[in-house]
């Protein structure tokens, strides 16, 4: 009788951690959320460097990137979704009357091990690459492209850019 008891005693106690039952609501992480927002943030491209053989060159306006004003307001807008849903909208200015509003949807990718960021960046490629996040604050965002990493070989230079918020 005396062996009975710790196997109905752990039976009861099994059947009553059973019946409690409390959903759990995933949350993003911090870090994640930095990034989108609590629904989705949207970053304008403000400036950008070039790093060649470990020389950085002047802090350069993201304007001179483009041809005209209307690529230069252009918004990369990060969902906090399950999806990572990613866009490059365009901004407020439009180079033509029939260009959509979305010019590109795809998913992000965050690493926080190593800090690295994956999305289609138009400037470089349609195609998702990996930037290492330099900084990252509420309103401000440094990301760092090593090119011997996008063509595997031993190019020893790197494109900065810098991204301001938009919306919190």
């Amino acid at each position: 009788m005396k062996i009975r008891i710790p196997y109905i005693g752990a039976f009861v106690l099994l059947l009553g951690m059973s019946g409690c039952s409390e959903t759990i609501e995933p949350k993003p992480l911090t870090y994640t959320q930095i990034l989108t927002g609590t629904v989705k943030k949207t970053w304008l491209l403000t400036s950008f460097q070039v790093i060649d053989e470990g020389v950085e060159s002047e802090v350069v306006p993201a304007r001179n990137l483009f041809n005209g004003t209307c690529e230069a307001d252009d918004q990369y807008v990060f969902y906090a979704n399950a999806e990572r849903k990613f866009e490059f909208t365009n901004g407020p200015t439009k180079c033509s009357a029939s260009e959509p509003d979305v010019l590109l949807t795809d998913q992000w990718i965050l690493t926080n091990a190593n800090a690295t960021l994956e999305f289609a960046f138009p400037v470089l490629s349609t195609q998702p690459l990996p930037f290492v996040i330099k900084s990252l604050t509420s309103n401000s965002m440094t990301l760092e492209i090593y090119l011997d990493q996008v063509f595997g070989d031993d190019t020893n230079a790197s494109y900065r850019f810098n991204f301001t918020s938009s919306s919190n």
